[in-house]
């Protein structure tokens, strides 16, 4: 499958996070943006909000000079995060009010929040989920019969 250098590295870098254990939902440095932005900070002053798709003044001017942040602009990347933190099982924007897992950085929280931010990095890009495996287990022919050992 052909993608995109913005999407390999990306990728590569979510996925080096996630199997380091180094993939934290709560952590503007080490989250999903965190770690495409090279775990930096620097794109949470693009939203006044963690999670939220809304930019503020700083991320409004950025998005209209057209910059990009590792290939993304900066809509992509607050999307991005809210896919990424709604996979994990946040309610946003994050809040302590809001909804969060019980155990936000357990294997499982962070496998789905990467499914997430996955899926909608991949969808960014016009490209089938990376991560999608049915197609490999689809057959146009008829399903192999097994036979039972007697």
């Amino acid at each position: 499958m052909k993608t995109t250098k913005r999407l390999d590295a990306a990728l590569n870098k979510l996925y080096t996070a996630f199997h380091n254990n180094t993939l934290n939902p709560e952590c503007c440095i080490h989250c999903a943006v965190g770690n495409i932005c090279d775990n930096t900070d620097s794109w949470k002053y693009l939203s006044d909000d963690h999670g939220s798709f809304r930019l503020n003044y700083i991320g409004l001017v950025h998005e209209k000079l057209g910059r990009k942040f590792h290939g993304y602009s900066p809509s992509e990347l607050l999307k991005t995060e809210a896919a990424f933190l709604k996979g994990c099982g946040y309610k946003l924007p994050l809040n302590y009010k809001n909804a969060k897992p019980k155990n936000p950085t357990s294997k499982d929280t962070t496998f789905k929040g990467l499914c997430a931010a996955v899926a909608f990095l991949c969808s960014l890009d016009g490209i089938d989920n990376v991560m999608d495996f049915y197609p490999l287990y689809k057959s146009e022919t008829a399903p192999l019969q097994l036979e039972t050992i007697v």
